[in-house]
């Protein structure tokens, strides 16, 4: 997993977790990845500092959300981490609730609807990576659910 900063066409600054770098390169060139304050999906990977942890007990390198200067309209970083948190699972539990669960089916089950032999309705469940992007690429909208554990 790799942790970007990223910042919106309007200047919003927000942070998201990618499986890798290919990753958010995909969901960027897709306009998978929107702001959680405007929605905006022109976003920018923001100038990040490397995080190096050390085994001593010298103080932890900054983060960029550490070094970058304050807005006064921006909360402190782990405040806007619980909000967004608050809110994935927020989100998370309003499309459980509303989706059909058709397992390691879903490219199969979304094709089908998408053709016209299957009922429309919202589904969700699991597909590779190769699978996602082939139905992205037929034109079949998809959105990852993100997982949250316990403590998140």
């Amino acid at each position: 997993m790799i942790h970007y900063s990223l910042v919106c066409a309007e200047g919003h600054e927000f942070d998201s977790w990618f499986r890798d770098s290919a990753a958010f390169d995909a969901q960027d060139a897709s306009g998978l990845i929107n702001c959680p304050i405007c929605q905006s999906a022109k976003v920018a990977k923001a100038v990040m500092a490397p995080h190096v942890a050390r085994g001593d007990a010298a103080e932890p390198a900054k983060s960029a959300a550490d070094i970058r200067p304050a807005r006064r309209d921006s909360l402190p970083l782990d405040e806007r981490h619980a909000q967004l948190r608050d809110m994935i699972r927020e989100l998370r539990e309003r499309v459980l609730e509303a989706s059909e669960d058709v397992g390691d089916n879903l490219p199969k089950e979304a094709r089908r609807i998408q053709d016209g032999d299957a009922p429309e309705r919202a589904i969700r469940g699991r597909a590779s990576l190769e699978e996602a992007k082939a139905l992205l690429e037929e034109g079949i909208e998809i959105f990852p659910i993100p997982e949250l554990t316990e403590g998140n």
